[in-house]
């Protein structure tokens, strides 16, 4: 499930400062990275299942290896964990509607947080 109109998408920021913005809200980049793109987890354990709201993001210039980046964000997604398969977003998921409600309030939080520093991409 995306997650429209969070003022999110398109908003550019310095790697090292998304890293530090979004640690602070419990995304963490960890391994998810290459050389152009990131990934930001928030990991739910809930009694329906394992959920991860995630934040991608991209640089079309730099090298995120170097912490040299400028990442532009797109569209945040929360998708259900099916082990072992992996992570599924699709339409016919059911997400409870206290785990959407957090993670509006998660991705609030990191673009209130953006705001101070933001480049338009």
């Amino acid at each position: 499930m995306y997650f429209e109109n969070t003022g999110l998408e398109n908003t550019a920021a310095d790697l090292e400062l998304l890293d530090e913005i979004m640690l602070k809200h419990g995304l963490v980049r960890e391994g998810q990275w290459d050389y152009e793109r990131v990934t930001y987890d928030k990991k739910y354990e809930i009694k329906e299942g394992t959920f991860y709201l995630r934040i991608f993001g991209f640089t079309p210039e730099g090298d995120i290896g170097s912490h040299d980046a400028i990442i532009n964000l797109m569209k945040p997604v929360v998708g259900k964990h099916y082990y072992p398969h992996g992570v599924e977003y699709g339409d016919q998921e059911v997400f409870p509607a206290h785990l959407v409600k957090s993670c509006q309030q998660t991705l609030a939080a990191v673009r209130t947080d953006l705001n101070a520093f933001e480049i338009r991409a």
